[in-house]
């Protein structure tokens, strides 16, 4: 019977049957299920990854008004597309923690106020020019610019000098903090020949591929960087079509039109789980489906109004409804048990009466506008109707209004004032709180303006007393859930979905979906 295992897992290993076919013949050899699997996973991994062919991924997200501009990048499909050209100076490592990108290496003084990145040797972007510390310097001044629209610009605004010093990066800080390198990762922060700033949409950077064929929110052709500094990419060519709607990016897998694809519908996971030659991938993390209400547009601008909607959703029903299972319960701020910092606040419940006490409290009689899309997160038109529904019990009444999924990114995220939207989460609490809720923070798409909250996020960037940097943490996280423009009912799991016709999913990985974006990079065509 050894025999014909080990003969089971070298054709598994090299694509030559399915992961189906392996797990029925395993069985039928009496091999409990949990123990194939494992069998599987070892076989993969020792076969090692294949070189060449076409991976065909399926996006939900972009659409026409998309740039290619990294600073401009707003959704999964931006994100994605950044992967395969561009690289930051450093990136999340897979298990958690900074390993190095563009910069081999870095180091900070012992106060943590100045940064130095030292470049890969002999790096070079994807039209063979060298990369130079001058490219990087132009790159974080493009982004934290006067007039920059960048995405990135609420992490950068604490920086008081970047320089060129041969090939290093010296970034000198206004202020300690030990967070800087999670800052650097961000992925708007792609480095472009003279930082992007004679042509911020060329797609030139030092990742594995290089854009042949773009069609903004339709389709994506990269090809191999034969210049790529490392061994990132495996698939000669990767196609990435943007399907927003959820059935036909199911249904495109299913019938092999795409090797992967994201945002599996809570709804259908399960069944999709059990399609032949399909396999779905479940990961809990920072993700959240949110309600954000801009704090200074009435009538959002009185807080008894914000606590009135904040009561007046069941979380719950939502979990259960929305994500199926495949998440837990928010609690009105972006932070969960998934960051290393984490302090419980005592769990907000729907409550009709205190909504309804709030709302009379506040003076406001009318109607609340909410706008919503699929393109904001699966299920988001749903999850509205049931806010709808919760917010009559306490006589509150909201009014729906279905966005085009076509831009809704550019025309109503961070635009209107009450919307359904998503956010993935970040790698530390800091990087959270300045991306989206720090008052000068470029997204802070709440409106949210708290000097006490600003002053106790730049104090704990430089407390290094783990502590008391953990309690600032949970009074900028009890601030937000009493006073902020953020409904989060619920952290959703990541889930996506790969054929059998590919293989080398790592289950674990930091970050984003998709293996943090680096699932179409990492697998290679098996079969």
């Amino acid at each position: 019977m050894k025999d014909q295992i080990d003969y089971l897992k070298v054709r598994a290993a090299l694509g030559k049957i399915t992961r189906r076919e392996f797990m029925g013949r395993m069985g039928a050899l009496g091999v409990s299920a949990a123990l194939a699997n494992t069998m599987l996973a070892d076989a993969v991994r020792a076969a090692g990854p294949q070189k060449g062919g076409t991976l065909r991924v399926a996006i939900q997200g972009g659409s026409s008004s998309d740039s290619l501009d990294p600073a401009l990048a707003a959704n999964s499909v931006a994100t994605q597309v950044n992967r395969f050209w561009g690289e930051a100076l450093v990136e999340l490592a897979p298990g958690g923690g900074i390993q190095g990108k563009v910069a081999e290496s870095f180091e900070s003084s012992p106060d943590a106020t100045v940064w130095t990145f030292k470049l890969r040797p002999g790096i070079t972007f994807s039209n063979g020019q060298n990369v130079t510390a001058e490219d990087v310097v132009a790159t974080i001044e493009r982004h934290s610019g006067e007039e920059t629209k960048s995405g990135a610009l609420g992490l950068l605004r604490n920086i008081k000098d970047v320089r060129a010093d041969g090939d290093s990066v010296v970034i000198e800080l206004d202020g300690p903090n030990a967070d800087l390198p999670y800052y650097m990762a961000d992925y708007h922060l792609m480095i472009q020949p003279n930082g992007g700033k004679d042509d911020p949409t060329a797609a030139i950077g030092t990742g594995p591929y290089i854009l042949k064929d773009v069609e903004m929110g339709v389709r994506f052709v990269a090809e191999k960087n034969p210049n790529y500094w490392g061994d990132l990419g495996n698939a000669e060519t990767i196609e990435l079509l943007v399907i927003n709607d959820n059935t036909a990016r199911v249904a495109a897998l299913q019938s092999g039109q795409v090797d992967m694809i994201d945002r599996v519908p809570p709804r259908t996971a399960g069944l999709v789980a059990r399609a032949p030659g399909v396999n779905v991938h479940t990961t809990s993390g920072p993700g959240h489906y949110v309600f954000i209400m801009h704090c200074n547009t009435a009538p959002f601008d009185n807080n008894d109004v914000r606590l009135a909607l904040k009561h007046g959703i069941n979380r719950q029903e939502m979990v259960d409804k929305i994500l199926f299972g495949y998440g837990s319960v928010g609690n009105d701020t972006p932070i969960n048990a998934s960051y290393p910092l984490y302090t419980e606040l005592e769990q907000r419940t729907y409550d009709p009466d205190k909504a309804k006490f709030h709302l009379d409290k506040s003076g406001f009689d009318g109607s609340i506008l909410l706008r919503t899309s699929d393109n904001s997160f699966p299920g988001a038109p749903d999850a509205a109707a049931l806010f709808q529904q919760s917010l009559s019990s306490a006589g509150i009444d909201l009014e729906i209004k279905r966005e085009p999924n076509d831009g809704y990114w550019s025309e109503v995220w961070n635009a209107q004032p009450f919307c359904t939207s998503y956010w993935g989460g970040r790698p530390t609490q800091d990087q959270m709180f300045t991306t989206a809720y720090l008052s000068t923070a470029d997204w802070n798409d709440t409106r949210f303006n708290n000097e006490q909250f600003d002053q106790l996020l730049v104090a704990a960037r430089a407390e290094l007393d783990e502590g008391k940097r953990k309690q600032m943490y949970a009074d900028m996280g009890t601030i937000l859930h009493n006073e902020g423009g953020l409904i989060c009912p619920m952290f959703n799991d990541f889930i996506d979905a790969t054929s059998d016709r590919i293989a080398g999913w790592e289950q674990g990985e930091k970050g984003f979906g998709l293996m943090n974006f680096y699932a179409p990079m990492k697998m290679w065509v098996a079969a």
